[in-house]
């Protein structure tokens, strides 16, 4: 978690890039992902019961934290820390005013935040927090953070010395009504930034340079456009692919594409979605319907050719039309994917449900599909 009295300066121009291969910045996968929100205890009732995750730990004035109220909910290797505000003033509020319900940082975990934090400084990464230890009874977490687009972090986390339920501040709590059932999420795949027309590639050369990330595909406009709308992306990852960061800036459209709604609405760039990994994707999103977990709509025409398009499948076709989940295929397999509706009150952040059995890829062949889909919800809000 960034401190309070954290500052995120504009990013600068980075060095030169080191040499591929380099791995000067090894990371783990991701350790947490922590969202500003405007009522911390009501959006972990939601994650629960919704998304089946369990209410691990908590941190606010019972803890010795005036400021902030948190809950950490849990579900396979899957952590997200929600934090509210305790006032109108702060960081956190001001987050929480400008952008709504938003994800402030995609902390990463490493075995030296140390290391970490030095080595993206010397190659231009932009300081929010120097490495700092946290101790209690459990023992001890080595924490730093870097910035990245907008208002965006990434802590560096290193829980190699700590037993205890999160991080030193947090307590574990037991919270029988929440009664918290696992759907089958089991870790996040990846999780997309939107940024402003313009700024794709400079972000592309800082995950680049600060932290040795490889551009592991692109897409221009003419993969991911529709009639009216167009956008375009590049997938950064790491050395060992355990962390993915597409990056999303619009294209010259008829009309406003959907990463143009997401800036206007989160009043900057941000997380967009992030993707989830399951390993039955059609138990995982019957039990999020039966929730009340509300998916974008693709018309049931999209499956009428789909064995012919991707080839034979594990799963009965019927079942996918049925749930509206999505198919692509690689040269490595295939992929399931469906998305969720914005999960807040601004047309902003969503989550993707994903399988992959052997696809590396992000669903090339169904961003006409989604993004027709988009548009459909673009159109009702008044904002397409």
């Amino acid at each position: 978690m960034v401190s309070a009295d954290a500052e995120v300066r504009d990013l600068t121009s980075a060095p030169d890039a080191v040499a591929p291969g380099d791995d000067f910045l090894p990371l783990n996968g991701t350790d947490y992902v922590e969202f500003y929100v405007g009522n911390a205890r009501q959006a972990a009732h939601f994650f629960a019961h919704s998304f089946g995750y369990d209410v691990k730990a908590y941190l606010g004035p019972e803890t010795g934290f005036r400021d902030r109220m948190s809950y950490m909910v849990q579900q396979g290797k899957i952590r997200f820390v929600l934090t509210s505000p305790m006032g109108p003033e702060g960081p956190i509020a001001e987050h929480v005013l400008l952008h709504g319900d938003g994800v402030k940082d995609l902390a990463l975990s490493v075995d030296d935040a140390v290391s970490a934090y030095e080595e993206a400084g010397k190659r231009g990464g932009v300081p929010v927090r120097q490495p700092e230890v946290l101790e209690d009874e459990h023992g001890s977490i080595t924490i730093s953070a870097i910035a990245t687009y907008g208002d965006t972090i990434h802590s560096f986390v290193d829980r190699s010395a700590y037993a205890g339920p999160f991080l030193p501040g947090f307590r574990s709590v037991e919270m029988p009504y929440f009664s918290p059932t696992p759907v089958g999420l089991k870790v996040v795949d990846h999780c997309v930034g939107n940024v402003a027309l313009g700024d794709m590639d400079r972000y592309v050369q800082y995950y680049a340079d600060v932290m040795g990330f490889k551009n592991l595909i692109s897409f221009d406009d003419e993969d991911i456009s529709t009639e009216y709308t167009a956008l375009m992306s590049k997938v950064m990852s790491n050395g060992n692919e355990r962390v993915k960061f597409p990056i999303n800036e619009p294209a010259d459209g008829k009309k406003k594409s959907q990463i143009e709604e997401y800036l206007d609405f989160y009043r900057g760039a941000g997380v967009q979605h992030m993707a989830l990994l399951t390993d039955d994707i059609l138990h995982t999103v019957a039990e999020l319907r039966s929730r009340g977990v509300d998916f974008l709509y693709v018309p049931t025409t999209y499956y009428d050719d789909l064995q012919e398009r991707v080839g034979e499948l594990d799963e009965p076709i019927a079942d996918l039309a049925e749930l509206g989940i999505l198919v692509d295929r690689d040269p490595d397999g295939y992929l399931l994917q469906i998305f969720t509706k914005p999960i807040g009150n601004r047309p902003t952040v969503f989550f993707e449900i994903i399988q992959r059995k052997g696809a590396r890829s992000f669903g090339k062949g169904n961003f006409k599909a989604l993004f027709e889909a988009i548009e459909r919800e673009q159109d009702a809000r008044g904002n397409l």
